[in-house]
This record gives C-alpha cells, sequence and structure tokens, in this order.
C-alpha cells in the first residue's frame, strides 16, 4: 500500500477541483473515457467503496447529483455510466475509492447495449454477444 503522501488522490490541486463538500471532493479524470469523465473521491483516505462511512457515501452522492448537473450543462451527454472498481480483480489501480461520472453520447460506441454488463462476455443467455442484431 502507497503512503498517503504518495496518493494522487490525497493530492488533488485546488485548482483541479470541480466540486466539493466537507467529506468529498470531485475533479475531471485525467485519463477521460469520453469528454466530462469526473471522479468523485472521499477527503479521508479509504481503499474501497465498503471501507466509506455511511457520512463519506451520502457526501459522495451529493457530489454525484452536482456533477451531473454541471456536465449536463456544459456537455449535454445522452446518458452516463456511474460506476466504482472495488479491488484489483475488478480493476481497481489506485487505491483510494473513487467513483466515476461517464457521461455518454449517442454513438459513442457502435453498441452500448448492455452499459457495464458488457465489460466481460455475458453467461446469461439472453443478454448473450449479437442477441437482437
Amino acid at each position: 500500500m502507497r503512503k498517503l503522501s504518495e496518493c494522487v488522490f490525497c493530492n488533488i490541486p485546488r485548482d483541479e477541483i470541480l466540486v466539493e463538500n466537507n467529506l468529498a471532493l470531485a475533479f475531471f479524470d485525467r485519463y477521460p473515457v469520453n469528454q466530462g469523465h469526473v471522479l468523485i473521491v472521499p477527503r479521508r483516505h479509504v481503499e474501497t467503496y465498503f471501507d466509506a462511512t455511511l457520512d463519506e457515501k451520502d457526501a459522495i452522492t451529493r457530489l454525484l447529483i452536482e456533477v451531473k448537473k454541471k456536465l449536463d450543462d456544459a456537455y449535454h451527454p445522452d446518458g452516463y455510466n456511474v460506476g466504482v472498481n472495488i479491488g484489483s480483480a475488478a480493476g481497481q489501480t489506485i487505491f483510494h475509492l473513487h467513483v466515476h461520472v461517464i457521461p455518454r453520447y449517442l454513438g459513442d460506441v457502435p453498441d452500448p447495449r448492455g452499459g457495464i454488463r458488457r465489460i466481460k462476455k455475458s453467461l446469461v443467455p439472453y443478454a448473450a454477444e449479437g442477441e437482437g442484431q
């Protein structure tokens, strides 16, 4: 585990903060999946969503609502993906809880059906790759 002083999310420059409250802050992802991709993190260094307190989760949710309004006004997305990677097996590479808020735009991928379910080929027959095409 990295020292807190080395954690990139514990050291976000003030001028990069989009919105904040007492327990959490939001900023644009430095490696965005789509235009407007934002990360929301608790101020306290906790590794995963399950390590955060209910107050921290509430603070993150409140910022999620604020971030959506700002992104709606600035980018006019057609939809959103909101997600959290928890643990190495789920793709977490920075071990400070961060919630991805990813604006989605019609045509940004050829077929968005399935959303986050499509990160891995489905094991459920009704959602099989290529069904309904």
